[in-house]
């Protein structure tokens, strides 16, 4: 085994070195350490007095937009059954799901929820739901014409899972070191009692949630992962327990084991304090079973319910949900994954407020991209821009935000099969919630890179 020199580099060496320690320390994600590192609290804590929280709900494959945000008017539908009339949803199963928005949409346009997105409804009749159309990943604004002349920059392999799930997240082709929740972490981090619990994500590792300076928890929707041999007695004896204790946490002379060791003390220290916090969490609202994106979120709820032990004045929280990856058997599937969506996001919504905190908590929709609005046999391929759903009481609701696309393939608003080309930019979205969070205009910058190309930065959809 090398050992590194006996060296005391100088500071700005040692915070390089241990922000790549963090970064491989997460490559191994099962590992107990992966699961509690702590943000190095290095970013100038922005001022929070009170409490909010961020929750991505992430649908990982790409969720297929025609049959999550239904075309109902007789005209649209008419215009989508031509392309995809083997994947269509019975219209008059749509009419209890339309939407009526406080502002009706030009031409007559009308959207309905698909099936089993129930529970949303009453969320956005009631204003607490607002609805994005075509939204996704950009570089700067960009025409058809301009996507056609290629005279534009466009985010690198569209259409390509890893790399739109990792631009979605971090603005970054796949291998990005951090992404967009993350660097909100690192602005409020050390404004937190614990800056480990600022970044929480209960789905595994995501780039989503990397800062610059701050580095996600990882918990699962049981709790977190401690070490075996400290959980209980290892091979029997206490001591052999409070001697890996020992061996874990021990000041070391060289630099990595070192670093190694207070990584493996955060990880103890944080687990205990966690555990201890959701121990005292009472929480009535019931959440679907066998539902693992329900699981998933009422630990976050359980997680915001212990925010003051926790110490925490904002969080961001990640949670996710596979399978849209759609190009076979769409009619089988995707109505299964809209009503485990549907079923989660509206029990968690409840959840916030027997919490009291319904205005303080924003929950929002993402995924790699949208689908092809034509079929290929029984499912949809590939696209880019899709609809998205934003949840809380801070919500602007009722409404449609952005516009609403031409219906055709090769349309004015798709570049090819019904591939949305985006209207509406993931940094115009983020910036939206980025500034509700709390992140200020001087720094929405830093989170957000691109969105210096856009003239419109707050979408205002959320009350600010």
């Amino acid at each position: 085994m090398h050992h590194f020199p006996n060296i005391q580099p100088d500071n700005a060496s040692r915070r390089a070195f241990l922000k790549r320690g963090a970064a491989l320390s997460l490559a191994g994600s099962a590992t107990p350490f992966a699961l509690s590192l702590a943000a190095m609290g290095e970013a100038a804590a922005a001022n929070a007095t009170d409490y909010k929280a961020l929750v991505c709900v992430f649908l990982y494959g790409g969720n297929d937009y025609a049959n999550t945000l239904v075309p109902y008017d007789a005209p649209s539908y008419a215009a989508q059954l031509q392309y995809r009339s083997n994947l269509a949803i019975d219209r008059n199963s749509l009419t209890p799901l339309l939407l009526n928005p406080a502002t009706a949409l030009p031409d007559g346009r009308q959207y309905a929820l698909a099936p089993g997105l129930d529970p949303l409804l009453p969320l956005f009749n009631a204003g607490k739901m607002g609805v994005l159309l075509n939204v996704g990943t950009l570089v700067q604004p960009t025409t058809k014409a301009q996507y056609s002349a290629g005279s534009v920059p466009l985010p690198p392999k569209l259409f390509s899972h890893n790399d739109q799930q990792s631009f979605w997240q971090s603005e970054s082709p796949e291998g990005a070191a951090s992404g967009w929740g993350g660097r909100i972490g690192d602005l409020f981090a050390a404004g937190n009692g614990n800056a480990t619990f600022t970044a929480i994500s209960v789905a595994g590792n995501a780039v989503y949630l990397s800062g610059k300076t701050a580095v996600q928890y990882q918990m699962t929707p049981t709790g977190s992962v401690p070490v075996a041999g400290l959980q209980s007695p290892l091979f029997g004896s206490a001591a052999c327990s409070s001697a890996l204790n020992q061996l874990m946490t021990a000041t070391r002379v060289n630099l990595f084991e070192n670093e190694y060791a207070r990584v493996s003390a955060r990880s103890i220290s944080a687990n205990t304090q966690v555990s201890s916090a959701l121990s005292s969490v009472s929480l009535t609202t019931p959440f679907p079973t066998n539902n693992n994106l329900g699981d998933q979120l009422k630990m976050v709820a359980r997680l915001i319910a212990a925010r003051s032990s926790l110490g925490a004045k904002r969080q961001v929280f990640f949670v996710s949900i596979s399978g849209f990856d759609t190009h076979d058997s769409l009619l089988a599937v995707h109505p299964g994954l809209m009503k485990t969506v549907g079923d989660a996001m509206g029990a968690f919504h409840q959840a916030t407020v027997e919490l009291g905190v319904s205005s303080q908590v924003t929950a929002f929709t993402a995924s790699d991209f949208g689908r092809t609005l034509v079929s290929n046999n029984d499912g949809s391929d590939h696209g880019w821009g899709s609809m998205h759903f934003v949840v809380g009481d801070a919500v602007k609701g009722q409404r449609f935000v952005g516009t609403a696309p031409v219906i055709a393939n090769n349309g004015p608003d798709d570049v090819g099969q019904g591939r949305l080309l985006p209207s509406t930019a993931v940094d115009q979205y983020a910036a939206t919630l980025a500034t509700w969070f709390g992140v200020s205009a001087t720094d929405l910058a830093s989170v957000l890179p691109n969105i210096a190309h856009y003239s419109t930065r707050d979408l205002g959809f959320m009350a600010v």
